[in-house]
């Protein structure tokens, strides 16, 4: 973890595969899948999140083969979590947050703050880089929640996925009309 007990990005991707095998085992290659939709899906495509092995866990005895030979990748064992990894699951989901440490919050503030000094088709055009951007985040978000509707497994990212949309689409429609004043 990062001094201030946040999770570090590699902890955000044990997080997400611990708590996956938790809910049920998984076969090695659908929650490898699972992880890199989830987390490709809130965050974007990012080699650092991606980058972490799913094999390091059974490794650090978080997850065990209980079928196969064990072996994990090679022959898509189901995995499930040991008792060691539900510690973890637990130690991970109570870390702290971290708040505003988003960098490009910070960079669409600067450019709202220095785009006049742009000649007005430049404004326009960076206008249309930020509708873009979160007509892209909007996607992901949406596509993620139509994975989880009807789910019923009683977690509440639903809620929080609909949250985000309404937000996305409150921040989309105030872009277009701000592109549309320039």
């Amino acid at each position: 973890m990062f001094a201030d007990n946040t999770l570090t990005p590699k902890e955000a991707v044990r997080l997400c595969a611990l708590g996956s095998i938790a809910r049920a085992p998984q076969r090695y290659s659908e929650l490898a899948g699972a992880v890199r939709h989830f987390i490709s899906r809130v965050a974007g495509p990012q080699i650092d999140l991606m980058g972490t092995s799913i094999e390091l866990l059974r490794y650090e005895g978080l997850v065990q083969a209980v079928d196969g030979t064990g072996a994990g990748m090679e022959d898509d064992a189901i995995l499930a979590i040991t008792e060691a990894g539900r510690v973890e699951l637990i130690t991970l989901l109570t870390a702290r947050l971290r708040a505003g440490s988003d960098l490009s919050k910070l960079i669409v503030a600067l450019k709202m703050r220095f785009m006049d000094l742009l000649p007005a088709n430049q404004q326009r055009a960076q206008a249309d880089l930020m509708i873009e951007t979160v007509e892209g985040e909007l996607a992901r978000l949406i596509d993620l929640r139509g994975a989880f509707a009807g789910d019923g497994d009683g977690c509440h990212l639903t809620d929080w996925l609909d949250h985000d949309i309404e937000l996305l689409e409150t921040r989309l429609t105030w872009l277009e009309e701000f592109s549309a004043r320039l």
